[in-house]
């Protein structure tokens, strides 16, 4: 989250390829998971109406084994199925097993209590997990924010400070050593990408963000709109993490596809 975590509580142009559609029940041999409606992308520099497709070419669908702990416990983060719950405690991040380069990444989750705070680190590089103790998160990639929209509301009761720092709809930026060129609209401090819009739910329900990391410039967009990111990230090249910032949260339909 930062501001110290509140205070410890806390490219080449390709074609648009996205999200917000059931999963196949020929691809994955279940009933269809999401609840969320197929969503076109109208915002986009090359408009067109397209959905993520697991059966086109390249996407993997990511479970258990396809991620490794790092500084958490064996209730951090347990998956039945497809399908993970996050405990939230201690702080931290699971990895994923492989390093990416170029990548687009779908993911759903939902925030169990308001106020939750957790994300997707990007390019993470292994010596920022080398050793990570407990209650840590990594010094180095690229935070996709997670954040409920209560957690405003708390951090105004707790500091007594107005929460103009953060947003609750999908803020990108850049952590410890990595360095990140955000895209406007900016934070006051300039670090951080906020959104242009206000698109994410808030807890108990579902959400799905697309990622899209290329060349170094990385985009968000949440629940089929696109928000935010930045370019000139360094580094660009690493892991993939789900973080985990003190509150249970739920993901599951965690798809990527490496890019070239």
């Amino acid at each position: 989250m930062s501001e110290r975590s509140f205070q410890q509580f806390q490219a080449l142009p390709v074609a648009v390829m996205l999200f917000a559609t059931v999963m196949a029940h020929a691809v994955t041999g279940q009933e269809p998971v999401s609840d969320l409606p197929t969503v076109p992308i109208a915002n986009s520099p090359a408009f067109e109406i397209a959905v993520f497709d697991p059966q086109s070419a390249g996407w993997k669908q990511l479970g258990a084994s396809d991620f490794e702990r790092v500084n958490g416990d064996d209730q951090t983060l347990v998956f039945t199925g497809y399908e993970a719950l996050g405990s939230g405690t201690p702080i931290g991040v699971t990895r994923t097993k492989k390093q990416y380069v170029n990548f687009e990444m779908v993911i759903d989750w939902m925030h169990l209590k308001p106020a939750g705070n957790s994300g997707v680190f990007a390019w993470v590089p292994a010596a920022a997990l080398e050793g990570l103790p407990p209650n840590k998160l990594p010094n180095s990639g690229i935070e996709v924010q997670m954040l409920d929209h209560d957690y405003a509301r708390q951090y105004r009761e707790r500091s007594g400070k107005e929460p103009t720092w953060f947003t609750s709809n999908g803020d990108v930026f850049a952590v410890g050593k990595s360095s990140m060129k955000p895209f406007e609209p900016l934070s006051p401090n300039g670090s951080r990408s906020f959104p242009t819009q206000q698109t994410t739910h808030g807890s108990g329900q579902w959400n799905r963000y697309y990622i899209r990391g290329i060349n170094g410039e990385i985009r968000l967009w949440v629940n089929g709109v696109e928000v935010s990111g930045g370019r000139d990230c360094s580094p660009s090249e690493g892991y993939l993490c789900l973080e985990s910032e003190g509150s249970p949260i739920r993901f599951r339909n965690i798809w990527v596809r490496e890019l070239p």
